[in-house]
């Protein structure tokens, strides 16, 4: 591991969509993390009931205490926002740091919107060798602000829960990114709820699981004063009638058991694509191990050809080389079912070289 402050030529506003627009429209879609076939027909019902509700202005305390008992946490530690990435905008924003820290590779946009605050971003990079695992003592001490992923995009690595509780120090804000966490079987390593932790923040989105990217939805829970910053940072109105109808219904009892059922899938659906991934091995292919998340980080010799190749033959994975930490030869893949990764691993073979 070693920090690195420069930006590193790293294009940190390239994300999964730009794969499958204009010229990618067409293509079987295994670079954007947001689960297939969503969202579900009751959900559709759920923001369509909510229309006629658009003439007044949202109202977002249903929401927010239903996030709040969700988790368990009173109201005044949950701030309801229009998806995850307007939290990491409020939060470089809001805060008031001096030297923050982002763990990659990750999801770029609290680094991006760090930088576009005006702060100077320390990095702790990662290691292939080490399968991406944090390690004890790889954020510098005086870091006031430390931000990871878990599970990580575009790893899959899910650290364990006391490894990142182990980063919490008085004065320091921990910043916990669990977009992907409702994937993995039990939540497990989960930290929203938590509030025995000194500093520790932890964002959720509910776009991922539920297929609601277009609409913008996720929420923060933290301590009260650290809540209270960023909603004073936040415009008014900040999340849309139809969006907060979301919020309530995918976190009530029968969305979390279709959630938890979800998950299980997703797995069973990672394993078979990790088991013919493997088949690659003699051809170079490395996939990080083990994977929790839903989709999977993979090492491929000249992978920049074989991505074009891939599209040629209708198929849109996600590039690498944009995560610091990251170069030329990473692709991730987003889990999708048998049938979609049956035909992926077919046209793999034909275009590897």
């Amino acid at each position: 591991m070693r920090t690195d402050a420069g930006a590193g030529g790293h294009d940190l506003r390239h994300h999964g969509d730009a794969e499958v627009r204009d010229d990618g429209a067409a293509l079987v879609d295994l670079a954007v993390n947001v689960r297939a076939d969503t969202p579900p027909a009751w959900l559709r019902e759920e923001i369509a009931g909510s229309l006629t509700s658009l003439a007044a202005y949202p109202d977002g305390r249903a929401a927010r205490a239903a996030v709040a008992a969700r988790h368990g946490v009173p109201v005044e530690r949950v701030l309801l926002t229009a998806g995850a990435a307007e939290a990491f905008v409020l939060l470089a924003r809001a805060l008031k740091v001096r030297r923050p820290v982002v763990v990659h590779p990750q999801f770029t946009e609290p680094e991006a919107a760090l930088r576009d605050a005006g702060h100077a971003v320390d990095r702790v990079l990662l290691r292939a060798e080490d399968g991406f695992r944090l390690r004890a003592g790889s954020v510098p001490e005086d870091a006031d602000l430390v931000v990871i992923g878990n599970p990580t995009n575009p790893t899959s690595v899910l650290h364990p829960a006391e490894s990142i509780t182990e980063l919490a120090r008085p004065g320091r804000t921990l910043v916990v990114d669990e977009a992907f966490i409702d994937a993995v079987p039990g939540e497990r390593e989960a930290l929203a709820g938590r509030t025995d932790v000194p500093g520790l923040v932890v964002l959720r989105s509910l776009t991922k699981t539920w297929g609601l990217a277009g609409l913008r939805i996720g929420y923060v829970l933290g301590p009260q004063d650290v809540i209270a910053e960023l909603e004073r940072a936040q415009p008014l109105w900040p999340v849309s009638t139809p969006a907060l109808a979301a919020a309530e219904a995918c976190v009530a009892p029968r969305a979390l058991a279709e959630a938890g059922h979800a998950a299980h899938r997703i797995a069973a659906d990672r394993a078979h694509l990790v088991a013919g991934l493997r088949e690659f091995t003699g051809r170079g292919v490395r996939v990080v191990e083990a994977a929790e998340g839903p989709f999977v980080l993979v090492r491929i010799p000249g992978a920049a050809g074989v991505r074009h190749r891939l599209r040629e033959a209708g198929y849109a994975v996600r590039r690498g080389d944009t995560f610091p930490g990251l170069g030329e030869d990473w692709v991730r893949v987003a889990v999708r079912d048998r049938g979609t990764v049956g035909g992926f691993l077919r046209a793999l073979s034909a275009v590897l070289p």
